[in-house]
């Protein structure tokens, strides 16, 4: 093969990429895309990952790059296979996950003609990009602006916020041929430039942290009752615990945070507390600290926009997760730096648990033993119940990937705290596409982590739990997942339907037969044989007491395997509703 621009132009990108700290790359298979894609084989420093379906390929390289918090590239063709792309692309920019998207594109003397699988890419992804790159055609001519294109897109992706940046690049045939010499190395590629590069991010979370800052903060919550909210995006929950018991305050921890560990100051049922008023009444703050996102309970936002307290945001990036308007300000800095801070300034003595903190761990005690009682008079299964045990039978060192719906409520709600093990979900959009290929790709990243670590004699696993309808629509993930050779157990909660839906207005408001027709959805998909089309083991569990066991024997062999909980919608609302009430019961208990 002969030497081609194109090819070299791509072989400089990932040169300049892999120097950045770039580990894996997912292609979908095509034509005007070949000269990433020999470029990508013929470097072989780089993770390829082939995957069928552009969508699917997506939300793997989502998955890869939330795992390893750092970007993942995705290559398509052009065309249709370009746009497959955009719903990754959107949760990547919601949730501030950096990727890097190289879609081919044809050359403009193809676009208007009527040339196949030509469409207007500019601008494909609208304002869900940091960025985008119009290369154009690959001209050696300018080849000196090659690698600072990877440069621009790589900073772009990873500095401030974090997100997804588009290369549109336009190939002219030939498309197969081989790399020439590359260009010289940037200046910023030596080893001490590139600590920089790769510093940036981590210098950007201790934005807005100054003395004047932390004295205000300080001051505000100095003989104050308060409440720390760690939500999603925790990156230090070892700091946030700190502060935690610097301050003498509890936490509402997300399985997301990190800190929803067995801790004192840990509360870990807040749904269920919040919905008894007299606990909503009583146990008012005076001055909420929100970390990251919030957590997926409408209680409990309900909750922080009625009460009359001093709330203060904090975030990495500066986002600001306030859909009720009820932060009084925003600070942007990294939770563990602004921590940390904080609890130096606040010195070196810390407080003893106190009545405020007792009132609170009380309250947590009595929503988790009316929890655990619930659950275990039930012989079946129960969506309450599959969460609290996919939870506990995970083996310290795996990772859980919880999918949206009813899914990473049940696990917010009702698991018992427990630390080792880490919790992701794609809950920028909070949509439930792409869930399945989302956890492939971090199945990837969590298993090649596990396998390097110290004393590591196999991959520890990835579960992914997930109701019946969000497997459905993404079964493409499942494409080529067995030659994967990953650890990855899906956990399915088969309601034969979307359950989610039962909880809302609408399951009383509209007839019965109109509410399955539009929202019960029943689709009567055997999930077991659609696993099985793809070469997939299924354990079908009954019983409620069955289902740590059939989970963690699943992790235990190994490969992909699926376990099927069947469940159904009206006895979930009920068994829900009965949790609510011995909520309530156990708190009058307490009273008497």
């Amino acid at each position: 093969m002969s030497e081609t621009s194109a090819v070299t132009f791509c072989a400089t990108l990932i040169d300049e990429w892999v120097r950045l700290g770039m580990a894996d790359a997912v292609v979908s298979p095509g034509s005007r895309s070949t000269p990433m894609a020999l470029a990508l084989v013929a470097d072989g420093r780089l993770y390829v990952h082939m995957h069928h379906d552009e969508r699917s390929a997506g939300y793997v390289a989502l998955g890869i790059a939330m795992a390893s918090r750092r970007p993942a590239l995705v290559v398509t063709t052009s065309g249709t296979a370009a746009v497959e792309l955009h719903p990754a692309v959107v949760e990547a920019h919601e949730a501030a996950i950096p990727m890097v998207i190289c879609t081919a594109d044809r050359p403009p003397e193809l676009h208007g003609v009527g040339a196949p699988q030509t469409i207007d890419q500019q601008h494909l992804f609208g304002g869900s990009v940091r960025a985008f790159i119009d290369v154009g055609v690959p001209d050696s001519d300018r080849s000196e602006t090659w690698r600072t294109i990877a440069f621009d897109a790589w900073v772009e992706a990873t500095h401030k916020r974090p997100g997804p940046v588009h290369l549109n690049v336009a190939f002219r045939e030939p498309l197969v041929g081989e790399a020439g010499a590359l260009p010289q190395s940037m200046p910023h590629a030596d080893e001490t430039a590139l600590s920089t590069v790769s510093s940036l991010r981590r210098q950007s979370h201790d934005v807005g942290i100054d003395r004047g800052l932390l004295d205000e903060v300080v001051a505000a919550i100095t003989g104050r009752r308060g409440l720390i909210i760690a939500g999603g995006r925790v990156d230090d929950p070892s700091d946030v615990l700190s502060l935690a018991q610097a301050v003498g305050w509890p936490i509402v921890a997300d399985p997301r945070s990190g800190c929803r560990t067995v801790n004192p100051y840990v509360i870990a049922h807040v749904d269920e507390i919040l919905r008894v008023p007299e606990m909503a009444t009583s146990l008012r703050p005076d001055i909420v600290i929100r970390f990251g996102s919030l957590p997926a309970s409408k209680v409990l936002g309900q909750w922080l926009a009625d009460i009359d307290a001093y709330q203060l945001g904090v975030d990495v990036d500066g986002l600001r997760f306030d859909p009720d308007h009820s932060l009084d300000r925003l600070i942007g800095a990294g939770p563990g730096a602004f921590c940390r801070a904080l609890t130096a300034r606040l010195g070196e003595v810390q407080h003893d648990i106190g009545r405020w903190v007792q009132n609170w761990t009380y309250a947590d005690s009595v929503a988790s033993a009316a929890i655990a009682e619930v659950v275990a008079a039930h012989g079946e299964p129960t969506e309450p119940g599959i969460a609290r045990e996919v939870v506990a039978a995970m083996p310290d060192g795996a990772t859980l990937v919880v999918s949206s719906s009813m899914p990473i409520r049940d696990v917010e709600w009702y698991s018992a705290p427990r630390s080792g093990i880490e919790v992701l979900a794609n809950r920028g959009a909070n949509g439930i596409d792409g869930v399945v290929s989302t956890a492939v790709g971090i199945a990837l990243v969590a298993d090649r982590r596990s396998t390097n670590a110290v004393n590591a004699d196999s991959p520890v696993g990835t579960a992914l739990l997930i109701g019946d309808v969000a497997l459905l629509h993404d079964t493409n993930g499942l494409l080529g997942v067995v030659a994967r050779m990953i650890n990855l157990t899906i956990v399915v909660v088969d309601n034969d339907g979307g359950g989610i839906f039962s909880f809302l207005p609408q399951a009383t408001a509209v007839d019965f037969g109109s509410f399955e027709q539009l929202y019960g959805t029943p689709h009567g998909v055997d999930i077991v044989a659609l696993a099985a089309a793809h070469g997939i083991d299924s354990t079908i569990v009954d019983r409620q007491a069955d289902v740590r066991l059939a989970v963690a024997e699943s992790l235990t062999k190994g490969g992909t395997r699926l376990v099927l909980i069947r469940t159904d919608r009206q006895q979930n609302v009920a068994v829900h509703e009965e949790i609510h009430g011995a909520v309530i019961t156990g708190f009058s208990r307490g009273r008497n």
